[in-house]
Formats: C-alpha cells, structure tokens, sequence
C-alpha cells in the first residue's frame, strides 16, 4: 500500500509527553554542535551583501522550539555585527516551511514569548530587531519562493526524509520487493539500495535547483541531514535504528497484534547519503551553488539527562515523535504504545553490546 508522504507525515503536534515539541533534545544537540557553522555562513552573508532586509527561511522547521532558538541566534549575531560595525541592523524576514500537515500553530502560540525574549535581550540600543515571521507550508521539493528573495536557508534534519517511498520498491503487483525489512538492510535484493539512492537523487537535485533560484546572489546555506560513512548502505549508524523499528513490528506479528502482511507492505521514505554522494551530486548538476564544504560528525549518546528514562527510552520517544503519524495510518493507532516500549527496549539491550551513533553531516553552499 503506497502512501501519500505529503499529506500524511508530520512530527507530532501539541506540547504533549509524546510530542515533537518535547522529544526533539536530540536534534537540538546536534544542531548545537554546529552551530558556530550556521552563524558563520550567515554572518559572511550578511557582511557580504549589508542588505536593509534580510530573508531567512528555514525548511523543515517542525513545531517544537528548536526553530524559534536557532532563528533567536541568528537575529543575536546579526544585531552583534551591526553594533560592532556601526550600521543600522537589518529588519529580519522569516519563512518557516514544513509540509502542510505540520502544527504550525504550536509555534504560532510561542511567538509572544519569542518576541518578548528579544525586546529585552537586544543589544541595538535598547530598541527590539524589526523581525516578521510567518509560515510557509508546502513541500520544499519545488519551488517555494520567488527569484532571489532569500539570504540564508538553513534545514536541519529533513532532506534525509524523501518525497516518496520510491517506486522501484515495488514490483508490478505493486507489492514491495523488500520483504523482511523497513529500509536497506542484509536481506534487501540490490534493487531496494538503488531504488533509495535514485529518490535521494531526484529529490535532492529538485531542491538544489529551487533554492539556487530563490538564493541572491551571494547567499548561504546550511542543510543538516543524516548521512552514513563509506559506501556501505547498512551501516550501524542510520540503518540499525531502522532494523530495530522492524524488529519491534516483527515481535507485534507474531503476537498477533500486527498483520504480517501489513508489515511485508510497510517501507520508510529515508535515505542516509554518503559524503561522496553529497559532494558529486551538487558539483554534477553544474548550477550556481558553490560547496563550501561537507563534514561529518556523531553525537555522544547521554548516559543520564537527570531523569530515570534510560537511553533507549529517550531514542524510543524521539523516534515515535517523528514515525507515529506513518505508523499509525498504515497500522493503525493501537500499536503505538506498545511498538514502542518494545522498541526502547530493544535498543538498550543493543547499546548494553556496542555503542552505537547516528551519522550527521552539514553541507554549506553558496551561491555565486
């Protein structure tokens, strides 16, 4: 059974124990650890071009608070540089873009508090930056823009999610020829690793070719996104999360929560690119965008956060954050609770043997 990844996948709305908004801490860890990258690229953009208005966008910005604390560091660096240079700071243009099915609302109700934490903290005189914010929904695989309205574009971990589960995963009964697996894994015929590999492709392209056009001239960018090391698709980075996801479905068919069938049925809309991958597809299409650089980097798993919730739980709860909305349209809602508490479980019990880290990489690019 294809599903519509547009209109039906989404992090998890509100502000609940299960919400995106409360288990997002690793992704904001991660994007801390590059943060300096970030700021930067803006800050070479911003002293390049001097603009009056600066246009922003950040794609794939979810509904938790990660978003609003990286556009307050931004607008915090920017106003440091205006002081120090003696110009007036820019007014700030803010687009916040996820799919359409994102609860845009959860950071429309943050606003007042985000806005309130810049008028006292401004270092411009006392006077609070001219910031406008909005929300852009729709897919940033196209066109989302007019020509050369944005300075900087920032993404954090969303391109490794695709526009589609691809359709080489399907034979012409349009069954999935990926059974016994969610993603790429020992059991996958070479067709499934190509068939992956060829939907990051597309995908990524479109969205070189529409941000290229969207970009001043000058303009930066910076794409976080999962990513494996090497040329091996099943890497215990990326991949193992994924097999364990299987596994806790697995342990539900047998018993007899879960169709067997629905699970031979069920593949994810994920790729983790390599570095090489990366780099060759952005210097093959030939644009305007310049790769200033790719790194690649892992996250140190926290042995404690100050609660009692052991690590595989916390993975569990970042995981479901991201997959219930997936998981409970092609399984439905009933299995949730219990999917998970298997899968924390399950990963404790794999961390207890080997410690294992999800790769992330962060590309900068510019456009000449």
């Amino acid at each position: 059974m294809k599903m519509d990844v547009e209109k039906i996948f989404r992090m998890k709305g509100g502000v609940g124990k299960t919400s995106y908004s409360k288990n997002s801490s690793l992704q904001k860890k991660a994007s801390d650890k590059v943060k300096y990258i970030t700021l930067e690229t803006i800050e070479q953009v911003y002293l390049t071009a001097k603009p009056k208005s600066l246009g922003i966008a950040d794609l794939g910005c979810s509904s938790g608070p990660n978003t609003l604390s990286n556009i307050r560091e931004i607008v915090d660096a920017i106003e440091e540089i205006s002081r120090r240079t003696l110009q007036p700071a820019p007014e700030f243009r803010v687009y916040l873009n996820d799919l359409p099915t994102n609860d845009f609302n959860a950071i429309f109700q943050a606003l007042p508090d985000f806005y309130g934490g810049l008028k006292n903290g401004s270092s411009n005189q006392g006077a609070p930056p001219s910031i406008y914010i909005a929300g852009y929904p729709g897919t940033f695989y196209g066109r989302l823009f007019p020509d050369n309205c944005l300075h900087f574009i920032y993404s954090s971990y969303s391109l490794h999610w695709l526009s589609k589960v691809p359709q080489g995963l399907y034979d012409e009964t349009c069954r999935s020829i990926n059974k016994g697996s969610i993603y790429i894994s020992d059991n996958s015929p070479p067709e499934v690793p190509k068939a992956y590999s060829k939907q990051f492709q597309e995908d990524f392209s479109l969205f070189l070719h529409s941000r290229s056009k969207e970009l001043v001239s000058g303009g930066g960018m910076v794409l976080i996104l999962l990513a494996r090391k090497g040329p091996n698709h099943i890497d215990r980075g990326n991949s193992f999360f994924w097999e364990i996801l299987y596994r806790s479905l697995a342990s539900l068919v047998r018993k007899g929560d879960v169709e067997e069938e629905k699970l031979d049925s069920y593949d994810v809309h994920f790729y983790a690119p390599s570095k090489e991958e990366l780099e060759d597809l952005i210097k093959k299409e030939g644009w305007s965008l310049k790769l200033e650089g790719v790194e690649m980097f892992e996250i140190e798993k926290d042995v404690c956060d100050g609660s009692a919730t052991s690590y595989g739980t916390r993975v569990a709860m970042t995981v479901r954050a991201i997959q219930e909305s997936m998981i409970a349209h092609h399984f439905g809602d009933a299995i949730v609770d219990d999917l998970f508490d298997i899968y924390g479980r399950m990963v404790d019990e794999e961390m207890a043997k080997e410690d294992i880290r999800a790769v992330t990489s962060v590309v900068v690019l510019r456009k000449l």
